[in-house]
């Protein structure tokens, strides 16, 4: 993966180096974080310090898809995500991207200022999404899912596991095209967690080059996730960093271009390293290096 996307004036230059979304979730609810940004005032002071620390991209969701997760109405989605885009947009000058797999609260979302729509359906649950975020212009994220978060544990029975995740990315990235979204805008996600259970996450990780052959930016989320605190005995997400990092060195290596994080500080140092190491280029190094 070689080519390059430009969000708000950056340049995404895939394969060059590792780039980091820092996760700012503004639920009540979610699984490691909830309720504690979900003000317009810590939001955005996480948000700050997530770009301060290396964040690319800023990911704001309001609603919440661990496993069991109920849905929320648009109404409320709206309520909680747009003030905190309108504040952010103000503030950094790094692309935002919205969490949500509504097409009313992408485009509002995107009127407020974001930069990227990050479907954790793949553009499965609203069909109005893909031509939604087509007319927009900006890029998308396709995740792969089976169900809903409320349901998803249930579906994990694969028959092959990579060529199924595959083959339900490339159909959504045949849809996004046919829609009006632009190859180049268009970037995968395996969904690490979401419909996969221990064995499956970990087999992910191991297999992740077959999924290069989609020609898509890869975005690999594995943030202080529940399979990282099986193998730490660790039922604490914030307490998972170390093996988060260890996490993120792997997908550097198979080839992942951007790493959805809660800890960006300390996933910058991975990266850093892990650039140095895995890829052909040099790394690019922080303004503030000596």
């Amino acid at each position: 993966m070689t080519s390059k996307l430009t969000i708000r004036e950056r340049c995404f230059e895939w394969g060059r180096r590792t780039y980091l979304m820092g996760v700012l979730n503004v639920t009540p609810d979610s699984f490691s974080d909830g309720g504690k940004f979900n003000t317009t005032t810590a939001a955005l002071a996480q948000a700050q310090a997530m770009v301060a620390g290396g964040a690319d991209i800023i990911d704001v969701g309001g609603q919440s898809t661990r496993p069991g997760a109920e849905q929320i109405t648009l109404a409320e989605e709206l309520e909680r995500v747009l003030p905190i885009i309108r504040v952010l947009r103000k503030e950094i000058s790094v692309p935002i991207s919205v969490d949500t797999t509504r097409a009313d609260v992408a485009q509002a979302a995107v009127e407020e200022g974001a930069d990227i729509v990050n479907d954790i359906s793949g553009g499965t649950f609203d069909p109005e999404i893909l031509s939604t975020v087509a007319q927009m212009g900006v890029p998308i994220i396709l995740m792969h899912i089976r169900g809903k978060p409320q349901t998803m544990q249930q579906f994990t029975d694969y028959q092959d596991l990579i060529g199924e995740i595959s083959s339900f990315l490339s159909m959504q990235i045949a849809a996004a095209i046919a829609a009006g979204i632009d190859q180049e805008k268009i970037i995968i996600d395996p969904g690490i967690g979401f419909a996969k259970n221990y064995e499956q996450n970990l087999e992910i990780f191991r297999r992740l080059p077959q999924l290069h052959q989609l020609n898509c930016p890869i975005l690999v989320g594995p943030s202080r996730k529940s399979f990282i605190g099986r193998i730490l005995n660790q039922p604490d997400p914030k307490a998972r960093v170390w093996g988060t990092a260890a996490a993120c060195c792997a997908a550097i290596f198979n080839g992942a271009d951007i790493l959805r994080v809660h800890d960006v500080g300390e996933m910058q140092d991975v990266a850093l390293v892990a650039d140095a190491i895995f890829r052909q280029s040099s790394p690019v190094f922080p303004s503030n290096y000596v």
